[in-house]
């Protein structure tokens, strides 16, 4: 059985994206700081039959990550994707924000991104395989002043996925993100829609594959 890894996993995309694996027969790995409330999404989803567990993580901290990762590893084998769906969103002005916040949210928005996708990538080159899918957001395209940490984090997802690419398709690796545009609810057709273009970007034929998808595409 395939492994899937939710970095970040909460009851909007991160949950619609692992469901969406999920029914395609993979087990799902979902692992946030809070034990509590990853539980009650796995629950969710063993009690529609599929095969998942849950994991706590710090995704600011480059250790946690690391070691969760290797814990899943040794558990159950190669990663087949990655998806890192970890961020912290703060309403902050450059002049209202303490640097002390400001680096500790930069650790979540993309600094867990560069761990987890080094960490999982040892393997992945060593198989010649594997996906890891980054939730970008629309702060990426257009930042905002009153969201700095958010949209400095958002361009680095972004960053990461385009200059990534070419590398790790040569290693036989799909760095792809899904760059959202949109405020998303938990249990939502927007949630639902985004974890369908995950799944899509997965499914790419390597002839065909994409660094970047935007949603919704108008």
């Amino acid at each position: 059985m395939k492994t899937f890894l939710s970095i970040g996993s909460g009851p909007g995309i991160g949950f619609a994206t692992a469901e969406r694996f999920a029914k395609e027969g993979f087990h799902v790995v979902l692992s946030a700081r809070t034990a509590e409330k990853t539980k009650r999404l796995v629950d969710q989803l063993t009690a529609k039959g599929y095969s998942a567990e849950a994991k706590t993580v710090d995704a600011g901290n480059p250790a946690s990550v690391s070691n969760l990762v290797a814990a899943v590893e040794k558990q159950h084998g190669a990663i087949e994707v990655l998806h890192y769906n970890a961020a912290f969103v703060r309403q902050a002005t450059i002049a209202s924000q303490p640097i002390e916040s400001f680096n500790t949210d930069l650790a979540v928005n993309i600094g867990g991104s560069l761990a987890a996708t080094q960490a999982v990538a040892q393997a992945m080159v060593k198989n010649g395989s594997g996906t890891v899918l980054l939730t970008g957001g629309g702060f990426a395209l257009s930042p905002h002043p009153d969201y700095l940490s958010i949209s400095i984090g958002k361009a680095g997802i972004r960053a990461q996925a385009l200059a990534l690419f070419d590398a790790l398709k040569e290693q036989g690796i799909h760095i792809a993100s899904v760059t959202v545009g949109t405020f998303v609810n938990p249990d939502s057709k927007e949630a639902t829609d985004i974890g369908e273009e995950f799944w899509k970007l997965y499914s790419q034929p390597k002839s065909a594959w994409t660094a970047e998808v935007m949603y919704p595409q108008n």
